[in-house]
């Protein structure tokens, strides 16, 4: 089955800052500590390569990375980028054009870590499946982070808070005829899984803390949240235009923050 998720090189680049600093590193530094190198680490949905570029250092060299993403352009900027270890070695990095719901069992055998970022809850459930088998085939350590948990937190609250979020909840969970994304049940379903197989699993919070330095990224989450949401239920349409405003309002006066819930997960063999 083809995943197409409309993502751009713009979108990854705006939130790769973010992103970097909502990752869990004790999570990470708990995946380091059961891997020695020369290590090789496959990143799945790996987009521009902000996983590898935040974690490599954070791991012990040599290093290769296997980049396996659906979107080739991304692939080919990931790899123009270059990337260090921990001790400041250059890393290898390879790529691979992969549909994660044709993953084989055997694809990642071989592998010292697997990783994804933001990847899991745009997955449908054959899809994680497909992800959790291969993993255990390879036996190796899965860190996995930035799952949205379907919570977002504005300061000062507003009316519609809970409204929007529950319509961009629905429309994250939709099913399209095709596929269903697993939206914010991703990080329990993948959970469950890995315990199912016997492994053992933990979790942490990773939100965004959005604040004013963050103007451009929250005001495009902002109106992909609300679009996502208006699409889902368009009855919402004209009340999301009047909040859309208020929020934009308040992010321009420096007087909005915004929670946006993820969590990281770390699985490995027991």
């Amino acid at each position: 089955m083809t995943i197409v998720i409309p993502v751009s090189v713009e979108w990854l680049t705006l939130r790769e800052a973010v992103d970097g600093r909502a990752r869990s590193t004790a999570l990470a530094a708990r995946a380091a500590s059961m891997v020695r190198g020369p290590l090789t680490v496959h990143d799945l949905g790996s987009g521009t390569g902000s996983m590898m570029r935040w974690l490599a250092p954070l791991l012990p060299g040599p290093q290769t990375w296997v980049l396996h993403d659906w979107n080739e352009g991304l692939l080919l900027h990931a790899a123009k980028e270059a990337v260090v270890d921990g001790g400041g070695v250059p890393a290898e990095v390879r790529t691979s054009a992969t549909e994660l719901g044709l993953l084989r069992e055997d694809a990642l055998v071989g592998a010292s870590l697997v990783t994804t970022s933001a990847l899991l809850d745009v997955l449908a459930r054959d899809e994680l499946e497909a992800v959790v088998r291969a993993c255990v085939a390879a036996g190796v350590p899965a860190l996995m982070a930035l799952s949205v948990t379907g919570r977002v937190d504005l300061d000062p609250a507003g009316a519609g808070d809970r409204v929007f979020e529950q319509a961009f909840n629905d429309h994250q969970r939709r099913d399209n005829g095709r596929r269903r994304h697993l939206g914010p049940d991703a990080v329990g379903v993948v959970a469950e899984l890995f315990r199912e197989a016997g492994w053992h699993v933990e979790i942490a919070d990773t939100p965004w803390l959005l604040g004013p330095d963050d103007r451009a990224l929250t005001e495009q989450w902002l109106a992909e949240w609300l679009a996502a949401a208006v699409d889902e239920r368009p009855a919402l349409e004209e009340w999301a235009d009047e909040y859309g405003r208020k929020r934009v309002e308040q992010l321009a006066l420096g007087t909005l923050r915004v929670t946006v819930h993820h969590q990281d997960l770390l699985a490995w063999p027991a």
